[in-house]
């Protein structure tokens, strides 16, 4: 009633007008004429996380550009370096925000929804975004190591015991070698350890400073207290961090006073600090007595991270790594670094899907139902069925009362994500479709048919889904076909599930309406005049080709609605190859402004179903992006080499890895089986054996392995069919295509002439 009682756009524009300033009514009108009109302009959960990414921003800009004395993380030492290629003006920036080095490794265990990170130089962040620890080495002659200004370090993802990053420091005669995991203590519940170990001339010190920020920026400290008796340092009066051993010395200081590593020369015996502008700092000293090296261990309590009860089910219980991995598909190839990004993006995986999946461990800790589904698809290939299920067992509970598989408004791939993530699980897992299940997937594909424009709409976009905001990475709202692509799919897959349910009146809807759907679409794409499309498909009707196409080719990989081949697909891949790649991979010109490893991986999908061998220079390319510790960030810097974009390890960007490397082995195509079609040659003249599996398939699980014998190739497997047995077909580099008998018998593989 007030709202139409008082007159506020007038108010607004007149408040504008008084203080000589921009009527930000206008300028929105503006700014959405660049965006096909929508009923969502802009989803709420990215300005809500925006908000909170640009305020840390602001931050930052008040924080760092001003203290630049202080000893600060290694994307702030390089992003504010003249001399860097990282280096980035400040100018009229808004505000200050890590854009060359957004690297991280999470550490952790299977269920349990913590991850401490460490970053390129060994930062440790153990809290969710939150205060950091970092070690120093000084020596008795004044000499400084900060790992943050180092040129080079080493570091690597362990996986003997768990997961534990490793960085090691090298500065002429002091070597730092950092460990940190992830371990449940019965007295304190979960803990994350960090181990140091230092050698060094007679009279190295080792220092522990807590830090206020991250690998994101600045993170407030408030106050930090030191208790003798209990050798823990007291952060934020919430979190204990126990040391192993009684320091030397202990120095605090705060934001008025400036950076405690000013003051690493003296050896006071201070216990705490206080700030009320939130940068409180602290340097615990630990000298090297007995010879030239040091041993110290470090424990930070996480308990109180876990919020939820459902999170306390996992107290000194959880699974540990060679459980939850066990039957997992292994692949074994003489590559080691490609199979070594295997086993940590099949970890990352896991560790991303403790609760609800979500696509990283710090930027990205929130749901999204487009990454999900595309991290479970890639999960149920590895052979995680059991959590799998148990991810998917969450997403009714997620369902609106409209039918609208809600993670963000405006997006309207979800539901047809959702009915086909379900069916992959049924057809791979070889499950009967639940009871539970199925209210959801019926109002689910309704949605879809509800929110379909009216085919009798004379218009390129009738029939199609509305504008959107969709995958954020194509650009302002429009009609993507992105979207629709997605839709079909749902629809199909909500066709089958139908018949499992012995629904044939349902499942004959779902058919018709996602033969309806598709016409609709191809009709749309038609319609695009030739000269603005080139054969290709744009990303939308109104679009002229530009890197929002690659959204296009989900009709090939991973949905399949259109044929291997297929000349509208193959010249969307080619327009991408010749325009929108940079040093052997996709740039995303578009939000990302940067390499994108997935996006890269899509492109390769398509190429390797195609028969283009060019998949293969895209895999080594997308090898050589990945971090020492096997991570990728979601776009990287195209001169620094680091993250750009997103999170530092990216979920999305590890599920097209594992993706690649079983379809490379074991992809399903032409109604059954097609092997080894993206096998390098290199590994084939190898004597040793390739194995990938056991995998999923819609027949029953499969593993491969290619051997050879005498100077011949022999192709075995194993499977257990739960029914008829598939077409099997080689399609190895170097030698002739062959149907390959269902026995599981060792066969010889037929060179080419």
């Amino acid at each position: 009633m007030l709202k139409r009682w008082i007159p506020w756009n007038y108010l607004v524009k007149h408040a504008a007008r008084r203080y000589d300033m921009i009527d930000p009514l206008t300028f929105l009108a503006r700014l959405r004429r660049f965006a096909q009109p929508s009923e969502f302009q802009e989803p709420i959960e990215l300005l809500r996380a925006g908000l909170l990414f640009h305020a840390r921003g602001l931050v930052n800009t008040r924080a760092i550009q001003y203290n630049l004395d202080w000893v600060w993380p290694f994307w702030v030492e390089k992003q504010f370096d003249p001399r860097d290629p990282s280096f980035i003006p400040r100018a009229f920036s808004f505000s200050h925000i890590n854009l060359t080095h957004r690297n991280w490794t999470s550490v952790g265990c299977p269920d349990v929804p913590l991850y401490p990170i460490v970053d390129p130089r060994g930062l440790v962040t153990p809290l969710f975004d939150g205060w950091s620890l970092d070690a120093w080495l000084l020596t008795a002659d004044g000499q400084r190591m900060f790992p943050s200004r180092l040129p080079e370090v080493t570091q690597a993802w362990l996986f003997d015991h768990g997961l534990t990053v490793e960085t090691r420091c090298r500065q002429d005669e002091l070597d730092l070698t950092g460990r940190v995991w992830l371990d449940y203590c019965e007295n304190n519940g979960w803990q994350m350890h960090w181990r140091l170990q230092v050698s060094g001339p007679p009279g190295v010190v080792l220092v522990i400073s807590l830090r206020p920020y991250n690998p994101e920026g600045i993170q407030f400290v408030e106050s930090a207290q030191y208790d003798t008796a209990q050798h823990t340092l007291l952060v934020n009066d919430e979190t204990r961090v126990r040391f192993s051993r009684q320091p030397q010395f202990t120095l605090f200081d705060n934001y008025k006073l400036g950076d405690v590593s000013r003051r690493l020369a003296e050896t006071g015996q201070e216990t705490a600090a206080t700030c009320d502008v939130g940068m409180a700092t602290a340097a615990l000293g630990f000298k090297v007595d007995d010879g030239a090296n040091l041993t110290l261990n470090i424990q930070v309590d996480l308990q109180n991270q876990l919020k939820h009860e459902r999170d306390s089910i996992v107290h000194g219980s959880g699974r540990s790594w060679s459980q939850t991995l066990a039957g997992t598909a292994a692949l074994e190839i003489p590559d080691q670094r490609i199979r070594f990004l295997y086993d940590a993006a099949v970890r990352t995986l896991v560790l991303l899907s403790a609760g609800d999946i979500v696509p990283g461990p710090y930027t990205y800790n929130r749901f999204w139902f487009r990454d999900a589904c595309l991290m479970a698809h890639a999960m149920l290939c590895a052979g995680l069925l059991e959590r799998t299920a148990r991810c998917l067992e969450r997403f009714p509970g997620l369902q609106k009362h409209s039918g609208y598989f809600l993670s963000q408004e405006g997006e309207w791939d979800s539901n047809g994500q959702v009915l086909w993530i379900f069916e992959r699980y049924l057809q791979l897992s070889g499950r009967p479709l639940p009871q539970v299940w199925q209210k959801a997937i019926w109002k689910g594909a309704e949605w879809i048919l509800a929110k379909r424009i009216d085919d009798q709409q004379k218009s390129p976009h009738a029939g199609l889904l509305p504008p959107g905001f969709s995958a954020e990475h194509f650009g302002a709202n429009d009609y993507y076909y992105w979207d629709d692509f997605w839709g079909v799919a749902g629809l199909r897959a909500a066709s089958e599930l139908a018949k499992r349910a012995d629904q044939e009146g349902r499942a004959k809807k779902y058919a018709v309406a996602a033969a309806a759907f598709a016409d609709a679409i191809w009709r749309s794409i038609a319609q695009i005049p030739e000269q603005r499309r080139l054969g290709a498909i744009p990303a939308s009707p109104y679009r002229r080709l530009d890197s929002g196409a690659i959204g296009c080719l989900a009709a090939d990989y991973p949905l399949q609605l259109v044929a291997p081949g297929d000349s509208r697909v193959e010249r969307t891949a080619a327009y991408l190859y010749d325009n929108c790649f940079l040093d052997g991979a996709f740039f995303q010109d578009m939000i990302h402004s940067g390499i994108n490893p997935y996006l890269t991986l899509s492109v390769a999908q398509t190429f390797l179903r195609g028969g283009d061998i060019r998949f293969r220079e895209m895999v080594r390319r997308v090898a050589d992006l990945a971090t020492d510790t096997g991570q990728w960030p979601e776009a990287i810097h195209p001169f620094t080499g680091g993250g750009c974009m997103g999170d530092g390890q990216h979920g999305w960007a590890a599920a097209e890895w594992v993706m690649m490397l079983r379809n490379m082995f074991v992809r399903e195509d032409d109604g059954g089986l097609i092997l080894g079609s993206g096998v390098f040659p290199e590994w084939l003249q190898s004597r040793e054996t390739l194995r990938f599996g056991p995998t999923p398939t819609p027949w029953g699980p499969f593993t491969l392995r290619l051997v050879k014998c005498e100077g011949d190739l022999m192709l075995e497997f194993d499977a257990e069919w739960r029914g008829e047995s598939p077409c099997l077909e080689t399609r190895l580099p170097g030698y002739r295509r062959q149907v390959i008998e269902p026995t599981g018998k060792p066969q010889r593989i037929i060179p080419e002439d």
